[in-house]
């Protein structure tokens, strides 16, 4: 009796099936169709909008329901549609019926009524073959492979209430002033660089640089002026290039110190800040700030918000410094945002920590690992959203992916970009609720990120983070959908990019080559390739801007823009 019913059963669903199709409005079909075609992540960022083909291949015979499945199944480039999309019977014939309105076809509901015959039976066969063993170990992975496992049970990470921290300065030593080497000429624009040991694939070993260094140059002539190379003894490593908001001071990495009155050992690495002449080029104090500087930007065109790699005892790994007392006006030990900072950035309001899991943050090591498919998964990684006045964290943003790199946000603050060199994707997320907008793969082990002064593209650097350092392209992503639309070749190790003051170029540094890379960031031309002095290793990039009274001000670092200059709303700088 029981396969008479399903006999029966499968009879009646056939004639109700037809009987359905019969009346089925074909528009309605169409329409869709259309609205899956143009979803966020489908068919329309391969095929075109009208369907005629992009990378991907025309559409315009008109696939069938059987033959887009067939593809979802075979081609590993549809892979993002089965995971994003994932199309059941009734979505794979309404695209069907919108694809072939692209090539001007028509279809009557007899052959609807037969396309779905076709692909349930295909999908059933399939469903039945596709058994396969599912051991413990394959169902723990099974069960963190989606991130909304993540979100759905997002515990807070950091404490409550005020976190903030304070640390003692001291002036280790003082230097005298030095001579003069570079004099600014008033209505100018430069360009500061802070230089370390040439990378490893510098084109001339021989010319390599021995220490580290301050160079600056002309933004507009994209020329080289001077460079200070940092006395012997005061030579550390680099890895940023901050300048004092009135464009007199550019900091850097100093040699180890032991701080007055502290009986531990000294950090085993570079970690004092020097504090050098912008004229001079030659250093005017070695300060103790309690770590070893990692990055640092201009913060309300007051302070500069500077984050360490490792700290003392005592000290804290994110803090606003003051250059004009040369004190440490407040910070956060990451342990109480419940685990490690890697870098910080700030919309000018609020600072945003890229934070790691654990104490040691699972760190590059671990992104390394992942990379080379040591390790399959590693714990989540999030951005700590965190007040400076009240020093509490307001936000947690968990975001797919592992070791983001990077905090690019837009100027109304609406959204920030996060590029995850472990994973090598970029995660778009929205400041206000938290939701992803969109993740998308880049370059190999991507690093700094920037939107054109349009907002309307976002340039990312695969610099091979984690992969080697060996990445050596840009992808132009829509800032909009995530889609990337071009790819550019530049230096090796390219980790940051940044849109000029004018809003009209892109510089990206290369580490791996020792150069400066200048792009139209219209066009994608090319403009320059601007060698640092010995091929040193660049890291960071200030532009200080002299006015009439030759008055100087920082109008762009990593951070963003300053001094009343944004591109992105509609106050570019223009030399007359």
């Amino acid at each position: 009796m029981s396969g008479l019913r399903f006999l029966l059963n499968s009879t009646l669903l056939m004639i109700v099936s037809f009987s359905a199709i019969a009346q089925e409005d074909m528009a309605a079909l169409e329409a869709a169709g259309k609205e899956l075609y143009f979803a966020q992540v489908s068919c329309w960022v391969c095929h075109g909008d009208n369907g005629e083909g992009r990378v991907g291949p025309t559409l315009h015979g008109g696939p069938t329901p059987i033959e887009i499945q067939e593809q979802l199944d075979s081609n590993p480039q549809m892979g993002i549609i089965v995971s994003e999309l994932d199309p059941d019977v009734e979505d794979l014939i309404a695209l069907s019926v919108f694809i072939g309105t692209l090539g001007g076809k028509t279809f009557s509901s007899e052959t609807v009524s037969e396309w779905r015959t076709e692909v349930t039976a295909l999908l059933d066969s399939r469903a039945a073959e596709n058994v396969y063993a599912v051991s413990p170990r394959d169902q723990q992975i099974l069960d963190i492979r989606s991130f909304d496992t993540v979100l759905a049970d997002w515990t807070r990470k950091a404490k409550t209430g005020s976190l903030r921290g304070e640390y003692e300065v001291q002036v280790l030593n003082e230097y005298e002033l030095g001579e003069v080497v570079f004099t600014p000429e008033p209505n100018s624009l430069y360009f500061y660089e802070n230089t370390g040991t040439g990378g490893s694939h510098a084109p001339d070993r021989n010319m390599r640089t021995r220490g580290t260094a301050v160079v600056v140059g002309d933004a507009s002539s994209f020329e080289v002026i001077a460079s200070g190379e940092m006395p012997e003894n005061l030579r550390g490593q680099v890895h940023t290039t901050a300048v004092s908001p009135d464009g007199k001071y550019v900091y850097m990495i100093g040699p180890s110190g032991t701080r007055e009155g502290w009986n531990g050992s000294p950090l085993r690495t570079p970690a004092t800040l020097l504090k050098v002449d912008a004229f001079t080029l030659q250093p005017v104090k070695q300060l103790s700030i309690g770590g070893r500087l990692h990055h640092a930007q201009i913060f309300q065109d007051k302070y500069i918000l500077m984050d360490t790699f490792i700290t003392d005892p005592d000290g804290l790994n994110v803090f606003l410094y003051d250059p004009e007392t040369d004190e440490i006006v407040g910070g956060v030990n990451t342990r109480d945002l419940g685990g490690s900072n890697y870098t910080a950035y700030s919309d000018n309001e609020f600072i945003y920590i890229l934070m790691q899991p654990g104490a040691d943050g699972g760190a590059l090591t671990n992104g390394t690992l992942l990379a080379a498919g040591e390790y399959t998964a590693l714990r989540p990684y999030w951005v700590a959203k965190l007040d400076p006045v009240t020093w509490e964290v307001l936000d947690e943003y968990p975001y797919r992916g592992y070791r983001g790199d990077w905090v690019t946000i837009d100027a109304a603050s609406e959204f920030m970009y996060v590029p995850s060199a472990g994973s090598s994707n970029v995660t778009k997320i929205n400041l206000e609720t938290g939701e992803i907008a969109w993740s998308k793969a880049s370059g190999t082990g991507p690093y700094g990120s920037n939107l054109t002064a349009d907002e309307s593209h976002l340039w990312v650097a695969n610099k091979g983070e984690g992969t080697g350092h060996i990445g050596r392209t840009i992808t132009v992503m829509d800032a909009e959908s995530g889609t990337p639309l071009e790819t550019l070749f530049s230096g090796y190790a390219v980790d940051h990019v940044l849109l000029s003051p004018n809003g009209n170029e892109m510089w990206a540094t290369s580490n791996g080559e020792g150069r400066i890379y200048v792009f139209d960031a219209h066009t994608y031309e090319q403009l320059k390739v601007i060698d640092m002095p010995g091929y040193g290793q660049p890291h960071g990039l200030v532009w200080v801007y002299y006015d009439e009274d030759g008055v100087g001000s920082v109008v762009r670092d990593q951070g963003g823009f300053h001094g009343g200059i944004n591109p992105s709303d509609g106050r570019p700088l223009v030399i007359q």
